[in-house]
Formats: structure tokens, sequence, C-alpha cells
């Protein structure tokens, strides 16, 4: 065994004119959630509890794309969604549609242990919730100034915004973001991807997990299902690796993403970085994403085909880093 390993991310598809505080501000939000990730693997703490416990306090805190400061739909309220899977036993739980549910991934993890299903969406969500007396809130909560305008101005140029956290700067933003298009599905789309969140983590006995969870994206139809809560596309653990995708869901969801990884792991017998380097060339053609993944053997390794992805990686051996561009 290699000893425990953890990655986190805040997503992939930045805007390479981030202003340098907003960087800072996401580095530090990994960093203190990585810490935190650690401080759980030294006291032996299971894979499975500190993914569930590093998203939900990715999903705490406003700055990244899931939980408090999700993306708004086109009807300006806020549908959340999350997924999360222990490798040992391939045990998984999801969640879609949520809109009162303070942390989505607690509540993946309650369908995963509490119910006979391994997928819960909308208003059975929600029931399932109050059912478990989880922590509710009134959708406001989630709903930031900064996202209002946003969706004002995804509104305006009649586009789905990726990264919706590109600095609004006087009145040309909303013409930037029409020209920064390009299709999904055939329809526009703005060029950077939404930042979910994701955790992927080794414990000291080689047991593997992963998951993610998200806002979706700014100006979506309502009811549309990301790749977030979808195992095999977002989210994927077994026994080989654990795995949490992030960037065009569309794209990810048509190449099984997370899925794939363990696939080439297993089947070509690629090592950890060499089944994600494989993944990102080979399996998104025109999509953009990228994904952090661990292996049972204590190795981490992230990838993505986008300007940059917020990410950080620790390793029991003392390895740490947190970084946002290649």
């Amino acid at each position: 065994m290699g000893g425990w390993a953890i990655a986190v991310h805040g997503g992939a598809g930045v805007d390479p004119n981030l202003p340098p505080h907003r960087q800072e501000e996401a580095k530090k939000l990994l960093t203190r959630c990585l810490n935190l990730g650690i401080s759980a693997l030294r006291s032996n703490h299971s894979a499975i509890d500190v993914v569930e416990q590093v998203v939900s306090e990715l999903e705490t805190d406003p700055l990244f794309n899931s939980g408090r400061g999700s993306a708004l739909a086109a009807n300006g309220t806020v549908e959340m969604e999350a997924s999360i899977m222990d490798g040992n036993g391939r045990r998984c739980g999801a969640v879609s549609g949520l809109t009162t549910v303070k942390n989505p991934v607690s509540l993946a993890r309650l369908v995963m242990d509490k119910s006979p299903h391994s997928y819960l969406a909308f208003s059975g969500a929600e029931d399932f919730a109050r059912q478990q007396g989880v922590e509710l809130v009134e959708n406001e909560y989630f709903i930031t100034e900064e996202n209002v305008g946003m969706l004002k101005l995804a509104k305006e140029a009649n586009t789905i915004v990726f990264d919706y956290r590109i600095p609004a700067v006087g009145s040309d933003t909303c013409s930037a973001v029409a020209e920064s298009r390009f299709q999904m599905n055939g329809l526009p789309i703005s060029v950077y991807a939404p930042e979910t969140v994701g955790c992927v983590v080794v414990d000291s006995q080689g047991r593997c997990a992963a998951a993610t969870s998200t806002g979706g994206l700014m100006n979506k139809m309502n009811g549309r299902i990301g790749d977030s809560p979808l195992i095999g596309a977002g989210t994927y653990a077994c026994n080989l690796c654990g795995v949490s995708c992030t960037g065009e869901g569309e794209a990810i969801i048509r190449g099984t993403l997370a899925r794939e990884v363990a696939a080439v792991m297993e089947y070509k017998g690629l090592g950890l970085q060499e089944a994600v380097d494989f993944v990102i060339k080979e399996r998104l053609d025109e999509g953009f994403a990228g994904l952090i993944a661990v292996s049972n053997k204590g190795d981490v390794a992230c990838g993505f085909n986008t300007t940059g992805m917020f990410r950080g990686c620790a390793t029991e051996d003392g390895f740490m880093e947190v970084n946002i561009w290649e």
C-alpha cells in the first residue's frame, strides 16, 4: 500500500483574466479543504467519510458552483445535484433537482446508506431529505447577488454561461460573453466551464471513494441534469481508483469519463496518470473537461484540456500542492 492520498477540485475552465485576488481566494479555500481531509485521514477516517466531509465544506462556501453559490437556472432558481461512490463494494448514491437541501452531497450519502435506491431526484429527493431530517433552507439561501447579475447577462446574450464568475466589468461584459460562444449540442454556450466541486480519496487501507457536487450551468433549462450526479460520468470509484470530473457535462456524459479511467486501468493495464491522460485526450471528442483521480496504491493524478482547473492534492508522504494553471 502506498498510503493515503487526496485530491480536490473547484472546476475546470478558468478565465485567463481571473483577477489575482480571486485566484488567491480559490487557492485558500482549496487549501483549507485539503487540510480538513488530511487531518481526517491522519485520524484514520474512511475514504467515503472524508470525501463527504470535504465536498460538504466546499458546498457551504459560496466561492464555487455548488450548494450556496450555485448557478441559476433559466427561471432564476437553483437546482443542485451531487453524487458519492464508495469503491469498497461499489456502493453509490446520487441526487438531482434539489432546491432546499443545504448539503446535497450528504443527501446523496443518505440515498446510498439509508434508501433501497441509488438515485433520487426533484420532489422525491426533497421528500426523502425531510424524512431523513437533513438541514433544509429556503432557496434564496443559495442565490447570491453575483449570480443574479450573471443570469441577467446570460439572458441578454442568449447563452448558457459556463464560467459565470468572469468579473462583470462595465457594459462590455455582455458582448464579451456573446462573442466567446461555441456550440453545446448545437446551442450557443460561452467558452469556460462551470466550477463544479469534487473530492477523491484513497485511505490508508487502500479504499477509494469519490464525490462530486454542482449547481449546474447558468441559464440552463430547468430540469437539465449534468454529469455530476451520474455514476460513471461525473463520479466513479471501484477497488482500483476514485475519479471526479468537471467541465462540459454533456461531453463528460457522452464519454462516460470517470468510468473510462477505471476501465483503461483495468483492461489496458495503464497506471493512474497514464489512464487520466489517455481519457482526456481520447474520450472527450470536441468537449472540454478536467478530472482528479486517486489509485488504491496511493497515487494521485489530474488532467484537463481547458485553460486551467482549480485543484489541489496531497499524499501521506508529505507532498501537497494547490494549482489553477498548467
